[in-house]
């Protein structure tokens, strides 16, 4: 489904700006396209036909780059519906940011969720499809809960209040596991905070853990995470403003195990510049250093949050995980006597 003479009906923007939802009609018929930020169709839907609908395919449309016509028998419509009214149009992102529902008059039109990818075939939901097709599925009940929910999320994300209540309870949950902040930036990317815990007491390595990845689901994954980092000298922001907001700026998760590496347009690695990228890890506790600490027991809602911690790895451990998977990376680093605390 790709443009041609279209015009744009309604253009939105996640409010991770890595995704755009941009509707197009020709007059003849209208389709919903989802977008990255490089403008690649990522999915898209018949959104309907504004003229009644041919008995087949109209293959001419098809082979001129038009949006399809769909046959009669495929479409609640078969005689045409009206043009789309923009004034009447909203489009509403899922909490992970991949997806995004078009409502019409407060009621569904159609859903591209994260999964479409019409590389493969797989198109977003229509309400007037009527069957399965290459253009669109039908739309169902099954969106509705979903969509609701991505209604009170970012309503939620844009109430003040809600957003300190939330910092306060996840700055306490740091208390009562690292002791005492230090320093905090109140923006490291995706609204996300930084908080740093000092080396005090008996500790002698500095903690800085985000306080808001925790907020959004991540894509494909649907996990709640926060990052941390243990350094032996104090440190900035900076790896955090890279890493914290990756997942919906990548439209990929972070998980345990998970390699990513430095982007060298932003200069040197800000723990090094022997380092090349970063390892992850639920629990590195089989690395050499103290004890880890027990960051569990965080919930957002009814559901748990894990931490991932960052251990930084060099441009030849990086290809080495490549080569072997971050398993054989992880091995390699306690045979090798690595500690979980970050040093330059």
């Amino acid at each position: 489904m790709r443009r041609n003479a279209s015009s744009i009906v309604l253009s939105d923007t996640s409010p991770y700006g890595s995704r755009s939802l941009v509707v197009e009609s020709d007059g003849t018929a209208s389709a919903a396209y989802l977008r990255d930020r490089q403008g690649t169709t990522r999915g898209a839907a018949w959104l309907g036909n504004h003229r009644p609908a041919p008995a087949g395919l109209d293959r001419a449309r098809l082979d001129a780059g038009m949006v399809p016509l769909l046959p009669a028998g495929h479409t609640s419509h078969p005689a045409g519906r009206a043009p789309l009214d923009p004034s009447a149009l909203e489009v509403v992102w899922f909490e992970e940011g991949g997806g995004a529902a078009l409502l019409e008059d407060g009621e569904p039109l159609g859903v591209i969720p994260e999964w479409s990818d019409m590389a493969t075939g797989v198109p977003g939901h229509s309400r007037d499809a009527t069957t399965e097709g290459p253009f669109a599925l039908p739309l169902d009940d099954r969106f509705e809960a979903r969509i609701q929910g991505a209604r009170g999320h970012w309503a939620w994300r844009g109430d003040p209040a809600a957003w300190a209540d939330f910092q306060q309870s996840a700055l306490g949950h740091l208390l009562a596991r690292l002791g005492p902040g230090g320093q905090y930036w109140h923006d490291v990317g995706q609204r996300i905070g930084l908080s740093e815990r000092p080396a005090l007491g008996g500790r002698v390595h500095q903690v800085l853990s985000t306080v808001g990845m925790s907020c959004q689901r991540m894509p494909s994954s649907g996990r709640r995470i926060e990052l941390a980092v243990a350094c032996g000298e104090p440190t900035g922001p900076e790896l955090f403003q890279w890493l914290a907001s990756y997942p919906w700026r990548e439209m990929a998760p972070l998980a345990p195990g998970k390699v990513v590496a430095w982007d060298s347009a932003r200069g040197a690695f800000p723990l090094g510049d022997r380092w090349a990228g970063v390892l992850l890890l639920a629990d590195p506790a089989r690395l050499a250093g103290p004890p880890i600490p027990d960051l569990s027991g965080f919930r957002f809602g009814s559901e748990d949050v894990r931490w991932l911690w960052i251990v930084p790895i060099t441009a030849d451990e990086a290809g080495f995980a490549a080569s072997v998977g971050s398993t054989g990376l992880f091995r390699r680093l306690v045979s090798d006597g690595r500690s979980w605390i970050a040093s330059r």
